[in-house]
């Protein structure tokens, strides 16, 4: 059983830069690949990016593709997603999710943190 919660949402500017944390917890918690999820008002979740329990990481939206990163930190147990040049279309719940391997299916992932809020908006 793991836990995972996030943190590091709020209100930016566009073209500035938030960085979201997720804390994972549970037996084993490195042995899990974690994804960032996102979920805009009338939409649907997608898939952001995500990281092997090695550290490989996968891009799952080409809206992001040199913006956001994704990095683990596994003796703080803190997956990371670093978000640069924020847009409102950026505007979402982001949520973490763990699950053995990497995947883009958001039914796919055993666990969830309750996610967090980031508005780009001026």
């Amino acid at each position: 059983q793991l836990q995972l919660v996030e943190s590091g949402g709020g209100l930016v500017q566009p073209g500035g830069s938030l960085r979201l944390s997720c804390v994972v917890s549970g037996f084993r918690s490195d042995h899990y690949a974690i994804g960032w999820f996102r979920q805009a008002p009338g939409k649907g979740r997608e898939g952001v990016l995500c990281i092997s329990s090695t550290g490989g990481t996968t891009n799952y939206a080409d809206s992001v593709k040199g913006r956001f990163t994704i990095s683990r930190d596994n003796a703080k147990k803190t997956v990371y997603l670093q978000m640069n040049s924020l847009k409102p279309e950026d505007t979402a719940v982001y949520s973490c999710a763990a699950r053995l391997w990497c995947s883009a299916g958001t039914n796919e992932y055993d666990y969830w943190g309750q996610g967090t809020q980031v508005t780009v908006s001026s």
